[in-house]
């Protein structure tokens, strides 16, 4: 059996650790796998499949600069003599984290990172960043280098035109089965309550919005959604939208709804399942300036709700006109989006989930080689 290795951040709520877990569930029937993390906590841990060996690479925080810089060489050292190209493969999946980048470098020559974002976003279209990012990284090391978007993957090339060769897009994996299954689970009857009122049914002329996702205003621009609503309520819609997620923003979030007095948006906080609020939504909402591929649009997919998202990562190729509408990216493109719903509703298509999984599956075993 081969040997792989992943590395990552940490396994806390979110897409990417989602889609790393699903991942590794797949890959373990078939390899024997090693997770590297940088902080060895989440609430994906306990789903990790128990053959898979787990294993922290964590650097220092010194304050002290100069011991920092000799305590991380001497933790570089000691991976290394452990474990220098002991594997068939290796990938970085969390792109952000330098350590990662390290690990997955080391263990194998044939390696590979993913790329879950445009970065140009995170940087503010300043290339120059943008380019010492990824040199940072030292993207040029990798064998592979993966994207989850086309989009993600044109911005790139315009910077590393000579890296072109090595790249590679790819979706991530998705459980369907498990998704179908835990939208099943009941919400907790005081939550319920909170949501539909103490009659526990809902209002066929209140249709509910849903968003899930990480409370950082800079990416996620949920303030569209606030606005948007303040404006729906002004013009008379009957709706509710639920809010699912926490982050640096939530209590700026929580004041803005307060002071708008918008009883009818309803914040959750995180949840591990947010699958059964996806079943009790009619539409689900992406407020997003930008996103790597959400793995939300397959969750929302999977369960047959329609999407209403801004122009963000594939969105205008895969979801409009086919399993929602794509608006521009502002508080009017988003309170159109709503409007147009509320009034006229959206039409999809059937989603075949075992198909997107086949087509992924054979892309990820040439990646891997």
């Amino acid at each position: 059996m081969e040997k792989i290795l992943f590395s990552a951040y940490s396994l806390d709520v979110g897409g990417i650790e989602t889609a790393l877990v699903t991942l590794l569930k797949y890959l373990v029937k078939e390899y024997d796998i090693t997770l590297v993390l940088e902080k060895k906590q989440g609430v994906f841990l306990e789903d990790l499949p128990k053959e898979i060996k787990v294993i922290t690479y964590t650097p220092s925080s010194i304050k002290i600069t100069l011991i920092r810089k000799a305590v991380n060489l001497v933790k570089q050292l000691i991976f290394k003599v452990k474990y220098k190209n002991k594997f068939d493969f290796s990938a970085d999946f969390a792109t952000y984290s330098m350590p990662s980048s390290f690990v997955a470098r080391v263990a194998s020559k044939n390696n590979a990172i993913w790329i879950h974002n445009n970065y140009m976003n995170f940087y503010d279209n300043d290339i120059k960043q943008y380019r010492k990012f990824f040199n940072s990284l030292k993207i040029q090391d990798f064998k592979k280098i993966v994207f989850v978007s086309n989009l993600d993957k044109k911005v790139f090339i315009a910077q590393f035109p000579e890296l072109n060769k090595n790249t590679v897009v790819c979706n991530n994996l998705i459980d369907y089965e498990k998704i179908k299954k835990l939208s099943k689970e009941k919400i907790p009857e005081e939550e319920l309550k909170k949501i539909l009122g103490e009659s526990l049914k809902k209002d066929s002329n209140e249709p509910i919005f849903i968003n899930v996702g990480r409370h950082d205003e800079k990416q996620k621009k949920i303030s569209r959604i606030i606005d948007a609503t303040y404006k729906l309520n002004k013009n008379g819609f009957k709706f509710k939208v639920l809010l699912v997620g926490k982050g640096t923003n939530s209590k700026e979030y929580k004041k803005l709804i307060e002071e708008k007095g918008l009883d009818n948006i309803i914040m959750l906080g995180a949840k591990k399942n947010p699958y059964p609020y996806f079943k009790i939504s009619d539409c689900f909402l992406l407020s997003s300036q930008f996103e790597g591929y959400p793995v939300v649009f397959v969750e929302s997919e999977i369960l047959g709700l329609p999407i209403i998202t801004t122009d963000v990562s594939d969105s205008k190729k895969d979801i409009d006109g086919v399993y929602g509408q794509v608006v521009e990216k502002s508080e009017k493109g988003v309170y159109r989006g709503m409007k147009n719903f509320l009034e006229k509703g959206i039409k999809t298509k059937d989603f075949d989930p075992e198909k997107f999984n086949e087509n992924i599956v054979k892309k990820i075993k040439e990646i891997i080689g």
